[in-house]
């Protein structure tokens, strides 16, 4: 078990899985539950829960460029629905685009395991970096 599994509360809760971390890199899964769907009748997952795994993920692949003391914070964060997430796995993969000193950019771009090719969500998030110097 990671860290990211291990010692986050809420990634534990979400059943979030670390799949590949490397530096500016991070892929992560969200096992499918049944509590996750937004649309019942349309087979169709809650945007929050697609919100919050980019979240993660950005966040993720952002602290690789920094030690594990540091604190990750995220103060900006927009998430583009391209189409409705099937019930499934999700996978999400976070590129680092852009790493400051304090502030980093992420792309995330979030697919269904059961379509892993189709991009159910994009994700940009920006992220403060409090370095525990």
């Amino acid at each position: 078990m990671s860290f990211v599994e291990q010692h986050v509360d809420w990634h534990r809760h979400l059943g979030i899985r670390v799949e590949e971390v490397r530096t500016g890199y991070a892929r992560l899964r969200l096992p499918f539950r049944e509590e996750f769907a937004g649309n019942k009748s349309r087979g169709a997952l809650h945007g929050g829960v697609i919100s919050t795994l980019a979240d993660i993920c950005g966040n993720v692949a952002l602290w690789t460029h920094f030690g594990p003391n540091d604190l990750v914070s995220t103060v900006d964060m927009r998430v583009d629905f391209l189409r409705p997430a099937p019930f499934a796995d999700l996978i999400a993969e976070a590129d680092v685009r852009l790493q400051g000193y304090r502030i980093g950019n992420i792309f995330v771009r979030i697919a269904s395991e059961s379509a892993p090719g189709v991009a159910v969500a994009e994700g940009r998030i920006v992220c403060y970096v409090k370095r525990s110097e």
